[in-house]
């Protein structure tokens, strides 16, 4: 699923007015019946209704809902906003067919003074001030509306985007001045904001309402953005031949674990294993080796001299893919080791947590990254690489870039983890719950795309499916377990039942 920019949304509706053959307040109507099915489907005709629309075609989608929801028998009254004394065509339209198919709501216009009604907790606010065309932060008196509401106990539901919200980029607004939407129905497609964990609060729930809006031919509709769905991974997942044996699904070498923390690599090396993969060995000090060889009898151990850490360099020559970083810790001697192997290695390659914090702490080591490596940092790693921005939009297009410059792959961890390309594209994931908040979490998801590397999957699939397959595990164990009985050995163990669902 693509997300497209705001302008480019305004483009796609002129577009199908134009295939359809239809008007835009036919259009208008198409959305404004979709948003009131939502409602009537949610909420029952004893809940007030309280329509807030502004003065453009936001507000006239809002006036159409008064009307849909009036007609439907629930009980209506409409605040119009006219702080210019003028109204789109389509607001001042739907204006005209709400005061004459429903004489009983009661609606006031808004020029001046503004007298707020009183809202309770049974009342749903119907949120219409501003959408998509917006372009600069609220002020004044719509700046003052928003308060109002926000400090209700009403459950607010916005049309298309909470008002006052930008569709991309937020930096320079004024967060006190936008919506907090209990609901957003937005329209065809997510708006890039709502991926962003600062405007959790903001936009609440969020649901894509399909209104049959089609996408010029051009270049109107292109975008970097996409939303990873399982209609797009599925057909990714290879079926195994009849005749498969371990040498031919792929050799992963693993380089994990060092003093007291073998339990780093234990949980990477288990779901590589699972994720299908013929053969794994892993790399890792004499400390962990009684830990590895109970806890994961089926990997081969490459046992490093050193006791306590990965101190020197091994031959990767026999591997279809590595990974370094679970557990590893960042001593001095692990620290010159790890960019010495990076050297001298040439296939697939994953890097996470102690080798991004020694990358943090080596920035421009960055630049002898091989191509096509793949890096799956937290939050806190991905600072380190990137430094500290002052928003995810800020902190999305400075990794785009790092990316592109460095022909690399940079996973985002997050609720919606996003995949960032060399290409500078950006697929932003579906499945994944609270539960996965949780240590030994990453540790998983670079032993699932170790081993997909190893099955010779290219890097791009590999990280896109194995970000997905990695969520899809975390549901399937929340299912069971709740968010709070999740851990990250759950999630290996639920694994299987998400390449099952995967391919079904």
């Amino acid at each position: 699923m693509k997300i497209l920019t705001g302008n480019q949304i305004k483009a796609v509706d002129a577009h199908t007015i134009e295939v359809d053959r239809i008007t835009p307040l036919e259009l208008m109507e198409r959305a404004s019946r979709s948003v009131s099915d939502w409602i009537i489907g949610k909420w029952n005709p004893s809940s007030g209704i309280k329509v807030f629309a502004g003065p453009g075609n936001n507000g006239g989608d809002a006036l159409a809902v008064a009307r849909m929801l009036s007609q439907a028998g629930y009980d209506v009254e409409a605040f119009l906003f006219k702080a210019d004394k003028t109204l789109s065509k389509c607001c001042e339209q739907n204006l005209q067919r709400l005061q004459s198919a429903c004489p009983a709501v009661h609606v006031t216009v808004v020029e001046t003074q503004f007298t707020p009604p009183e809202l309770s907790e049974t009342d749903v606010v119907v949120d219409g001030l501003f959408g998509t065309g917006l372009r600069n932060p609220l002020n004044g008196g719509f700046a003052s509306v928003v308060k109002y509401i926000n400090a209700s106990s009403a459950t607010v539901v916005s049309i298309d985007v909470p008002s006052g919200l930008m569709c991309e980029d937020n930096t320079l607004n004024v967060m006190n001045h936008i919506i907090r939407a209990d609901y957003t129905l937005t329209f065809q497609y997510p708006k890039l904001s709502f991926l962003f964990p600062e405007n959790e609060e903001i936009v609440g729930q969020w649901h894509v309402l399909d209104i049959g809006l089609k996408e010029p031919e051009g270049d109107e509709a292109l975008t970097p953005y996409y939303i990873t769905q399982k209609e797009d991974m599925a057909p990714l997942l290879k079926t195994r031949s009849k005749f498969a044996h371990k040498g031919s699904m792929g050799h992963a070498a693993l380089v994990a674990g060092t003093q007291h923390m073998a339990g780093a690599a234990i949980l990477s090396a288990r779901a590589c294993i699972r994720a299908g993969v013929g053969k794994l060995t892993v790399r890792t000090p004499e400390y962990n080796v009684m830990a590895l060889q109970v806890a994961v009898p089926e990997a081969v151990l490459s046992v490093d001299s050193d006791i306590q850490c990965w101190a020197h360099t091994f031959d990767v020559s026999p591997y279809d893919a590595v990974a370094i970083g679970p557990g590893i810790g960042t001593r001095p001697a692990t620290v010159q080791t790890l960019i010495e192997q990076i050297s001298l290695s040439r296939q697939a390659l994953v890097l996470d947590a102690d080798a991004l914090n020694i990358f943090g702490s080596h920035r421009g080591w960055v630049n002898q990254l091989p191509r096509n490596t793949i890096l799956t940092p937290h939050k806190k790693e991905l600072f380190g690489l990137i430094s500290s921005t002052r928003n995810s939009y800020e902190e999305l297009e400075v990794t785009r870039q790092l990316c592109v410059r460095q022909q690399i792959y940079i996973v985002i961890k997050g609720a919606f983890s996003a995949v960032c390309t060399p290409k500078g594209d950006v697929f932003y994931n579906t499945t994944g719950n609270p539960g996965m908040a949780t240590a030994g979490c990453g540790d998983v998801l670079t032993g699932i795309i170790l081993s997909l590397l190893a099955q010779d999957y290219p890097a791009d699939v590999a990280t896109r499916l194995g970000v997905y397959l990695h969520g899809l595990a975390g549901d399937k164990a929340a299912e069971v377990l709740g968010y709070e009985g999740v851990t990250a050995s759950s999630m290996v163990d639920y694994l299987p039942l998400a390449f099952e669902e995967l391919r079904r």
